[in-house]
């Protein structure tokens, strides 16, 4: 099992970007496809992207496409979100996670068998 840390969430204008990273300690890093999710108060934890452990395949919740971005750098066990275009809706706790099932178009949280602390990501309007 890895173990993951997000980093790069912060504050940010509304048509600003962030690029949010997830560093994992474990050497097999490269066996697990990525996922990120994403948290609002008061909401449910809800699916943004996903890549597979060949960088592949890559899959976006609706709401992220055209604007947010996945990619992995398996030499440096690190997975990345690049956020574009940023909107005051994308205001939440964003989580990096890693799972051995890639089941693209039905990904879930239950899937996922490590998660990051996660990092918040403000968008002010």
């Amino acid at each position: 099992q890895v173990r993951l840390v997000e980093s790069g969430g912060g504050l940010v204008q509304a048509g600003g970007s962030l690029r949010l990273s997830c560093g994992a300690s474990y050497y097999s890093f490269s066996t697990y496809a990525m996922g990120w999710f994403r948290q609002a108060p008061g909401k449910e934890r809800e699916f943004v992207g996903a890549i597979s452990w060949n960088t592949v395949s890559t899959y976006y919740a609706d709401f992220v496409k055209g604007r947010f971005t996945i990619s992995r750098d398996n030499d440096k066990n690190t997975v990345y979100l690049q956020m574009n275009s940023l909107k005051p809706e994308d205001t939440a706790v964003y989580y990096c996670a890693a799972s051995f099932r890639y089941t693209p178009p039905k990904i879930t949280g239950a899937d996922f068998i490590s998660w990051g602390q996660g990092t918040q990501v403000t968008v002010s309007s």
